[in-house]
């Protein structure tokens, strides 16, 4: 049986504390704190070697707020790590780098939701730099999530690369805290084939992996629509969602740094960046199965 992959565990835990510190505010779109987070990202995906696309790193999108009918800005920063086979193949790993900032005289510094999921993307990257994909792997850090997946929905109406290209989606949102030892992955209920996938990772990992929220008689607890695998699924790209389950901390003050259980965390990225591995490997076979009920 493959190994697990060995991941910079200092450097995961560096980027959750960046993210989640007080100088990024919480990375509310359109703060200041969403412009030192953007910063940050590019300085991050240009030592990673995620490659711009000739526009840069960053997708600028306009929405309106709806509470106060305002119209503002959000930015997205992707870039892309070429395949060495099948270039024109696209593998979509995403997560979103903003969250709520001040609300009511208090701090949300969002570092499970969602600095966890971003630090976990940036590790993927790096896995797949050291060892260079057959399938291109476009990564995505969305803006205005928090917003109604807004960056999101803006991507995919808008992508840098031709849609048919785009083979499926691998979101990571919240994925840091489990007292349970525990994750969730979404997505198989409509693709059964990406179960088998996952579970290859799955099997090398002590993380218990769940499967669920997913399904369109869970009502609340279908998390499709709830994160930015919402507008992939509407264009009818598959995904694989990784999600913890809401926690104490859920969109409040004490969602800190200072709460990640960084053993399990760790378990937790190399988790997915172990699932990215095999979902590149056998994107071919994602490809070839068009339709979603199997």
């Amino acid at each position: 049986m493959a190994q697990a992959p060995v991941l910079d565990q200092n450097q995961l835990m560096e980027d959750v504390r960046i993210l989640a510190s007080t100088d990024f505010a919480g990375r509310a779109t359109g703060t200041v704190g969403s412009q030192k987070a953007r910063a940050y990202l590019r300085k991050r995906f240009e030592a990673v070697g995620i490659q711009a696309f000739p526009s840069g790193y960053e997708q600028a999108f306009t929405f309106r707020r709806e509470f106060w009918r305002t119209v503002e800005t959000g930015v997205n920063v992707m870039g892309y790590v070429l395949g060495t086979r099948s270039p024109k193949s696209y593998l979509v790993i995403s997560a979103h780098y903003d969250h709520l900032g001040w609300l009511r005289g208090k701090l949300n510094p969002g570092a499970d939701d969602n600095a966890s999921g971003v630090a976990a993307m940036l590790a993927v990257a790096a896995w797949f730099k050291a060892h260079p994909p057959a399938h291109s792997i476009l990564f995505v850090a969305f803006d205005a999530e928090e917003e109604g997946m807004k960056g999101s929905r803006d991507f995919v109406g808008a992508l840098p690369v031709p849609k048919d290209q785009v083979v499926m989606n691998l979101n990571l949102d919240m994925v840091s805290r489990s007292e349970k030892n525990e994750i969730y992955v979404a997505g198989t209920s409509y693709r059964s084939d990406f179960k088998a996938l996952v579970q290859q990772a799955a099997a090398r990992s002590s993380v218990a992996v769940k499967y669920g929220h997913d399904a369109w008689f869970a009502h609340g607890d279908n998390w499709t629509d709830s994160s930015d695998t919402g507008p992939f699924n509407d264009a009818g790209i598959p995904f694989v969602f990784f999600g913890v389950e809401d926690h104490a901390d859920y969109h409040r003050p004490g969602d800190t740094f200072e709460h990640i259980p960084q053993a399990f965390f760790v378990k937790s990225a190399s988790l997915i960046v172990d699932t990215a591995g095999v979902l590149e490997r056998h994107l071919d076979e994602v490809k070839a199965k068009r339709w979603w009920w199997l």
